[in-house]
């Protein structure tokens, strides 16, 4: 069974996620960062796309000890499988998630990544395959539900948000809008990617709850 899939993000109030650099942009404060955690703490897994794990490098690991704690106490590991959606392989040796070896870190390749790579992630971590020349996402899942991921976190970044969204593969958004404005017209947005072109293509939500964070 595919996991419960909740998709997070924090955009500016014109709907950017970074700069036109695309580098780590701060957009939200304290209250949030504490709420991201705690949706960590939670899930089984938090996921990104190599893009950002190229651009931010992120540990993805809790940064709660007591969070930490209570997953233990509920039977878990101390911090939640951290998964690296990654076609070719690419993903850096030296990245910060395998440096701080804060839980387990599962990277999804797809058929077509050069088997010298696929080989030598294989011997730092955990490696899966699903689909052909890109990742298959809805294959991804079904195994990580094999592998005991029951509900999933996507943190980005752009281009996995999109592919998620457009293939119908979330279950729940949770969105921090900050108050301020990015701009620029090649700044990343919440949804990049083709974008929908037909009317009755575009996914409809229902708004569960709003609330003032920060």
């Amino acid at each position: 069974m595919k996991p419960y899939v909740i998709i997070n993000a924090a955009m500016s109030a014109d709907g950017k996620i970074s700069t036109p650099l695309r580098k780590q942009t701060k957009i939200s404060g304290a209250n949030d960062f504490t709420r991201v955690d705690a949706l960590r703490a939670e899930s089984d897994a938090v996921l990104v796309g190599i893009g950002t794990v190229h651009s931010d490098d992120p540990s993805l690991r809790l940064k709660s000890e007591a969070l930490a704690e209570e997953r233990i106490k509920a039977g878990k590991p101390a911090h939640p499988m951290r998964v690296v959606v990654d076609s070719r392989a690419d993903m850096p040796l030296d990245s910060d998630m395998f440096k701080k070896g804060l839980g387990q870190v599962v990277v999804v390749v797809s058929r077509a990544a050069p088997a010298e790579k696929v080989s030598a992630l294989s011997e730092k971590t955990t490696v899966i395959t699903a689909g052909e020349t890109r990742v298959d996402l809805a294959e991804m899942l079904e195994k990580l539900g094999e592998m005991g991921v029951k509900q999933l976190m996507v943190e980005g970044g752009s281009t996995i948000l999109w592919s998620f969204m457009s293939q119908r593969l979330f279950d729940e958004i949770r969105i921090y809008v900050g108050a301020l404005i990015i701009g620029g017209k090649t700044s990343p947005t919440f949804a990049d990617g083709e974008g929908f072109t037909e009317v009755d293509e575009f996914p409809r939500l229902t708004l569960k709850d709003a609330e003032r964070i920060d």
